[in-house]
């Protein structure tokens, strides 16, 4: 398998920077209030949120124009916890898609598990964190 683009990112802990190779990102990061933290950065949680939303709403574009079926007015809300789990921590994860009310039911939920099965993030995660399929 050949490898379309790898991104490439660097940091220091939870209280600290994460800056890519390229500097496009460039975030100060700390633990989140709830945490015990200041909560005056972002944390992991909030970038891999991001990008598994990001990510999976481009799966289902992907499969949408695929199935002629109009996803542009489509949204995904990720929503990743961290868990106390046995000596450490572990995640979970929500994804709330939210489509176009001609969509909802059979075809709408259709689409959104096609999408999960071609997301990198989906395919990634499968067997190891819990992730919710929410459509609203």
């Amino acid at each position: 398998m050949s490898t379309l683009y790898t991104a490439i990112a660097t940091a220091n802990g939870r209280e600290g920077r994460a800056v890519s190779s390229d500097k496009r990102l460039d975030v100060a990061l700390a633990p989140p209030k709830e945490m015990g933290g200041s909560g005056e950065g972002t944390n992991p949680e909030q970038l891999f949120a991001a990008g598994y939303a990001a990510c999976f709403a481009s799966a289902l574009q992907l499969v949408g124009r695929k199935q002629k079926a109009d996803v542009s007015e489509a949204s995904v809300t990720a929503e990743v916890s961290l868990s106390p789990e046995g000596k450490g921590f572990a995640l979970g994860v929500t994804l709330r898609v939210e489509l176009p009310d001609e969509l909802h039911g059979e075809a709408g939920t259709a689409l959104v598990e096609a999408a999960h099965q071609v997301c990198p993030y989906s395919n990634a995660t499968r067997g190891n964190i819990p992730v919710n399929l929410v459509i609203e």
